[in-house]
């Protein structure tokens, strides 16, 4: 849903992609940098009912591995270091990222543990489906309402509501398990419609 304002974001991160590549960051480690920042604000999470600044943390953790994760593309094209182990790689940890960070939302007691779960089974299945279908020779970029930079909007949003609002991450999460399934189902479609009207690329 937000692919076009991605791409725009990614070109004005020309200057950036510069100066990692200048200091000698490549795709891959900045994969795990965002990796390893997600990680991190898991922790966050998953402490802010003991220490509430936590959860500012945790937010600016998410964004800033945010940043990586359309940072490594930029760079990657940009200096043509892209390739098939590293998009592996990227797709690989953000399935690690994501699982990490609604694990520390569960943790921290921010959300319903049930509730949860089903948001982050969503957002794997959105991956997932994504990732089969492309297998099958279908595109699938822009298909859903609920990819991932949607998702991390969405719970940004949640988090800054949470500070106001108690209850407000358990609500961005209603919405995210909500969203991200109701995606997988709009992707189940398009794949059916796509493969029924026998309009699947050739390999």
């Amino acid at each position: 849903m937000l692919t076009k304002l991605k791409k725009k974001v990614q070109e004005m991160l020309s200057a950036e992609a510069k100066a990692a590549h200048k200091i000698g960051l490549t795709p891959n480690i900045v994969s795990a940098i965002g990796f390893i920042l997600a990680f991190l604000s898991a922790t966050a999470y998953a402490l802010s009912q003991e220490h509430p600044l936590m959860l500012i943390l945790g937010l600016v953790l998410l964004m800033s591995s945010g940043f990586c994760d359309t940072l490594d593309g930029v760079l990657a094209r940009t200096f043509q270091q892209a390739s098939v182990f590293g998009g592996f790689l990227d797709s690989l940890l953000d399935r690690y990222a994501d699982a990490a960070v609604y694990a520390g939302i569960i943790i921290g007691g921010l959300c319903n543990p049930i509730i949860g779960l089903i948001a982050l089974a969503g957002s794997f299945m959105v991956s997932y489906s994504r990732a089969r279908a492309e297998a099958a020779g279908i595109k699938m970029e822009s298909i859903g309402i609920a990819e991932r930079p949607e998702r991390i909007i969405i719970l940004a949003a949640a988090t800054i509501a949470e500070v106001f609002l108690p209850t407000a991450l358990n609500i961005g999460i209603i919405v995210l398990a909500v969203l991200s399934n109701f995606t997988v189902l709009q992707r189940g479609l398009h794949v059916y419609k796509t493969l029924k009207k026998g309009n699947r690329p050739e390999n």
